[in-house]
């Protein structure tokens, strides 16, 4: 868990702050650099004297970061998310030493490489392969092993001729090629990313990607980003930053799902009383046992609704079951791969409402979402009205796709008003979870079941022309 403490910890942030001081104006920050040297200075005359001078203050403070306290083990990626200007980029910053903490500390163990804002470190009037040079160096290779590293840098990077041009005239994702691929090719033991990677192209991005996941493997990555998908797919553990203080930290998923729940609330004007915050596990027990299928079945195992699952809403409708049952309503323990189900989802109001929105998604064991629906488009044109007390169930009838085997879970939700502009009563996370067992090992989430395949050797000769 998040909370332990890391014997092999190569980041330990202890207590790490840091303040500003703020001026109303210019003329401030002049008093501020004198007037306290002159008090200090008749300070002794007016002891003396058994008076005592006030030191004056001529600034407010202001903590971009307070208190932040973590450990980060060798091998691990540690997300950090948060809105603009709750301090993730200082919290960086700190850890990559280009500032100087106000309180506490940030202690590193191994050579950092930081991509923290795009075209740091470069010199914008030196071409793209001179800055190699200067920011090669500045990361701690020599001149001898920058060039025995050039060729594979400018391979990585794909800027070809531009990279004899200054950089001033670069695009912001050429910056990125040029400035990740120096950060590849340094041998760093921590990498810290500041949200670079969302300036490239789909391309470079996969290609930074599949680079990140080879050295995540064996070195500590430091991964900020806005995108949540990304930070449940890439980091076991994240932080969540809120005004300069570390509002959670534990499982990705988790921290995730409470963060996405306050944004919606705070959008929404929900107070966060109506937020409860993901528990670190979601337990349930099985259903019957499992009986066998043939070799392309794939075995699904359900378990049972857990209404004590993390939720969000104005609290006006509640949940209260979600189950996956057969295309007759039957129980589903096992099935033959495609078959269709039906997932159901029952809510109880508290107040009227009207037309209400019932919902579903299906995510993975790292909370990405992969399909799901709602009641909306079908009954837009004829909206119901629940009363206090009533309860409402919604169907939804559907072939189940063929899924790579592991666990996932149903999250249930019902909501009024229409999918532009609508107001989220109950969302509950992980109400239900199932486990997969499938006999397709093609390595995809989803498997579509092939109409056909045929293979064939062709001993064919193909005439080259001569030039």
């Amino acid at each position: 868990m998040a909370s332990l403490m890391l014997s092999d910890a190569v980041i330990r942030v202890d207590s790490l702050g840091k303040c500003y001081q703020v001026y109303a104006a210019p003329h401030d920050r002049l008093k501020q650099s004198i007037v306290p040297r002159i008090q200090r200075a008749f300070q002794p005359v007016v002891k003396l004297c058994g008076g005592a001078i006030k030191p004056r203050q001529y600034f407010r403070e202001f903590w971009a970061l307070y208190d932040v306290t973590f450990e980060v083990a060798k091998g691990e990626t540690l997300g950090i998310i948060g809105q603009n200007g709750s301090g993730k980029s200082t919290l960086l910053q700190l850890i990559a030493g280009t500032l100087t903490p106000t309180l506490g500390s940030a202690r590193v163990d191994g050579r950092v490489a930081a991509l923290l804002e795009l075209g740091s470190g470069f010199n914008p009037e030196f071409t793209g392969r001179e800055n190699i040079y200067l920011n090669a160096s500045v990361l701690g290779l020599t001149r001898d092993e920058i060039e025995e590293r050039l060729a594979s840098i400018l391979a990585f990077a794909e800027i070809d001729e531009f990279i004899d041009r200054p950089v001033k005239i670069y695009s912001s994702g050429m910056a990125l090629r040029l400035a990740f691929a120096v950060i590849a090719h340094v041998d760093a033991d921590i990498l810290i990313i500041d949200e670079a990677l969302a300036v490239g192209d789909a391309y470079f991005q996969q290609k930074c990607l599949r680079w990140l996941r080879q050295f995540g493997e064996r070195n500590t990555i430091l991964f900020c980003s806005h995108d949540t998908g990304a930070v449940m797919r890439y980091c076991r553990d994240a932080i969540w930053l809120d005004k300069g203080v570390m509002r959670a930290y534990g499982p990705a998923k988790d921290v995730c799902e409470a963060y996405m729940a306050t944004m919606y609330a705070k959008s929404t004007g929900l107070s966060e009383k109506k937020v409860q915050p993901s528990p670190a596990a979601v337990g349930g027990r099985s259903s019957a046992p499992a009986r066998h299928l043939h070799s392309l079945a794939q075995r699904i195992e359900v378990f049972e609704f857990n209404e004590n699952s993390a939720y969000f809403g104005t609290g006006k409708a509640t949940v209260v079951d979600v189950s996956m049952r057969r295309s007759d309503g039957g129980e589903l323990n096992l099935i033959e791969g495609g078959e269709q189900v039906q997932v159901v989802v029952r809510a109880r109001a508290s107040s009227d409402i009207e037309s209400p929105i019932l919902g579903f998604q299906v995510k993975d064991r790292l909370g990405q979402p992969i399909f799901g629906d709602n009641t909306y488009l079908s009954y837009r044109d004829a909206p119901l009205t629940l009363a206090a007390g009533q309860v409402i169930e919604a169907r939804f009838l559907f072939d189940l796709p063929f899924l790579k085997s592991g666990d996932y879970a149903i999250t249930a939700a019902i909501a009024s008003g229409t999918i532009e502009s609508h107001v989220q009563h109950h969302w509950l996370h992980d109400s239900m979870l199932f486990r997969v067992h499938s006999p397709f090992p093609n390595w995809v989430m989803i498997a579509v079941p092939m109409r056909s395949i045929s293979v064939e050797v062709v001993d064919q000769h193909i005439a080259m022309e001569q030039p």
